[in-house]
């Protein structure tokens, strides 16, 4: 049978995710696309490189945007390949820190008390899931574990688990938290050199050391810990602290904030950089946004 041109063809949410999910695996094992092609499925649904006219979606990696859809898609579907394809295109998104955080109107991520389910909408937990399917690892702090005890698994949305870091430079955390027992996907502890001693596990995670500067562990240094272990495409996932580090450390490429119109008051805090005197030294990233239903999703680009 001779298949249909694209343009009569239809991409509907289930293929454009399978889409996305299939270009963060080649980027993830080092075969990013690089150059201009339409990409569409064969007929053993696995996605080829074809002439950019005939594919499902043409991309070009050097463009801006960066896609063309040539098959019909409805807006949801738009405004999916625009939100992830960035993620997923080009050399750098071989090796790529992104991050995320979710907040109120007054720029906070949780209550005083620490209550944090959930500030944001649906449609945003549902993405979170997303941004760890199409990554290698994802990345939290200690006191998230602590606090939410996470899975930090896609069990929302189609793919594969990424592997789970959780930074913890005094390894203070319990054994029994789940993620460290549950065995859905490998689980790293990342600590200062010199706290592991005899101890290489915390439950059924592997415990990994780093170098430590002014008692806090660098981002770049965990981010090469982790290269290490190929794993480049990294979601830096929470808390507010862990990802304020990152993105003052200038090692994400990308950050989305979700901004829910609710005001939770004097709580714990989102981003938090360090105070500046003059707003031309501002981090002024170039910005997209996205509604979330209630919500609005800020894609920012930055200089990692």
């Amino acid at each position: 049978m001779t298949q249909a041109p694209a343009a009569r063809q239809v991409l509907d949410e289930s293929s454009a995710w399978a889409l996305i999910r299939a270009l963060a695996k080649r980027a993830s094992s080092g075969q990013p696309v690089r150059r201009a092609c339409g990409l569409s499925f064969d007929g053993r649904g696995i996605l080829r490189d074809v002439a950019p006219d005939l594919g499902l979606v043409s991309v070009d990696p050097a463009a801006d945007p960066a896609f063309r859809t040539m098959a019909h898609v409805t807006a949801s579907v738009e405004q999916m390949l625009d939100l992830y394809l960035p993620l997923c295109l080009g050399e750098e998104s071989a090796k790529l820190a992104f991050g995320h955080v979710g907040q109120s109107l007054d720029a906070q991520i949780a209550t005083a008390s620490g209550a944090s389910r959930y500030v944001t909408g649906r449609e945003n937990i549902r993405h979170m899931h997303r941004l760890r399917a199409l990554s290698d690892a994802v990345v939290v702090g200690a006191d998230t574990v602590d606090r939410d005890d996470p899975q930090l698994t896609t069990r929302l949305v189609p793919g594969d688990n990424p592997t789970r870091v959780v930074i913890d430079p005094a390894l203070r955390l319990v054994p029994e938290r789940r993620l460290f027992q549950d065995d859905a996907a490998p689980t790293l502890v990342i600590c200062a050199r010199g706290h592991a001693g005899k101890t290489r596990r915390v439950g059924r995670a592997e415990v990994v050391e780093v170098n430590a500067e002014r008692r806090m562990l660098p981002p770049a240094a965990i981010l090469e810990a982790l290269a290490e272990r190929g794993l480049g495409r990294i979601f830096v996932e929470g808390g507010g602290v862990t990802v304020s580090r990152f993105l003052e450390a200038g090692t994400l490429a990308r950050l989305h904030v979700t901004i829910c119109p609710i005001f939770i008051g004097r709580g714990r805090p989102g981003i938090s950089l360090p105070s500046i005197d003059d707003l031309g030294d501002a981090l002024r990233p170039r910005a997209r946004r996205f509604d979330f239903g209630d919500d609005v999703l800020f894609d920012l680009k930055l200089e990692a």
